[in-house]
């Protein structure tokens, strides 16, 4: 398999353009399948020498399973604790809490004892909840040790930036994979979904909310901002800066976004850097993270048209044409004269 790279100069930036006109060329027509299509990507894929190797990353699989994995156990710790919060508030009226512990949960259950049929129901289900939540909490303990064991074992200095995590940065790390795919920080804040797109009119600076990108890089981005605000960091400062110039709330924690989407880049360039640096010191042994091939982890990041840039002069594939016996001559007795 093959990965278009998504750097300026490269022919297969303009694949899109190069399949729609082989299409053309070898049927005639524009008339689009998906076998045609297909046929018309390998054609350009087979005759462009810019494609990287596609390779699979097994360290950065591995922290995608584990991080959608938690990601599923806290889903179901929420739900469990739904349940539990809806049947602790009928066995002790008014004393339920909204956000309760399982220490807290444990005192509530000892303190009743319901003496009819429903009641002692109710209170056994209770206790079935309390057993699920605890075994559920300590999954998802588990699987956050794996996941900064794994990004700590890559090297990776994502969790030195305020508000990212062992879970964020492994889900930065899965998503991204190889970051040499964005080509600068403006086209990873596209990716990310942290971009804004210009909504000014007339006199009114304005921009609004990207609904595109990566969703899920946005979600831990936003998880960052929210951390960084409740702390006395610079992300706050800088939020205050925004709001201060007279920006809304929900407009500075978007230029906050922003703003943690270039640290990140910054951040993960640096760490490729380094590991790169660190392995041609070390020769062919080693990590295989700093190949020059991509790694699956993602789609291409999507280009705009506006970016594409025209493809260069074709390569020759016509002979030169033979120069002619009576020219040669020619050419000879001038020369002789």
């Amino acid at each position: 398999m093959f990965q278009p790279s998504s750097r300026p100069a490269s022919g297969a930036r303009h694949a899109g353009r190069s399949a729609r006109r082989s299409l053309l060329f070898d049927t005639g027509h524009n008339r689009k399948t998906d076998a045609r299509d297909a046929h018309s990507i390998a054609i350009v894929a087979v005759r462009t020498k810019t494609l990287r190797l596609l390779q699979v990353d097994g360290e950065l699989e591995a922290l995608r399973m584990l991080t959608d994995r938690r990601e599923a156990l806290t889903r179901r710790r929420v739900q469990t604790v739904d349940r539990l919060q809806a049947l602790l508030a009928e066995l002790l009226p008014g004393q339920a809490k909204r956000d309760i512990t399982t220490g807290q949960a444990k005192a509530m259950l000892a303190s009743v004892r319901p003496r009819d049929i429903a009641g002692r129901t109710r209170r056994r289900i209770a206790a079935d909840e309390l057993a699920e939540l605890i075994a559920v909490e300590a999954k998802i303990k588990k699987a956050t040790a794996e996941l900064k064991a794994i990004v700590l074992a890559r090297g990776s200095r994502l969790m030195d930036i305020h508000g990212v995590g062992p879970v964020v940065a492994a889900r930065i790390l899965a998503d991204v994979g190889d970051v040499a795919r964005f080509a600068d920080r403006n086209r990873f804040a596209s990716w990310t979904g942290t971009a804004p797109l210009d909504a000014s009119s007339g006199e009114h600076d304005r921009h609004r909310l990207s609904r595109a990108g990566n969703r899920r890089m946005n979600h831990m981005i936003h998880i960052a901002a929210v951390t960084q605000l409740r702390i006395d960091t610079d992300g706050r400062t800088y939020y205050r800066h925004k709001r201060a110039e007279g920006k809304k709330p929900l407009e500075a924690l978007r230029c906050l976004k922003r703003r943690l989407s270039d640290v990140i880049y910054r951040q993960l360039v640096a760490d490729a850097e380094l590991a790169a640096g660190t392995n041609s010191e070390a020769g062919p042994g080693g990590h295989c993270g700093a190949s020059q091939e991509s790694c699956a982890a993602d789609l291409p990041p999507h280009i705009d048209t506006s970016d594409q840039p025209l493809p260069g002069p074709a390569q020759p594939t016509l002979r030169a044409a033979s120069t002619s016996r009576k020219s040669r001559r020619n050419r000879v007795l001038t020369a002789a004269g």
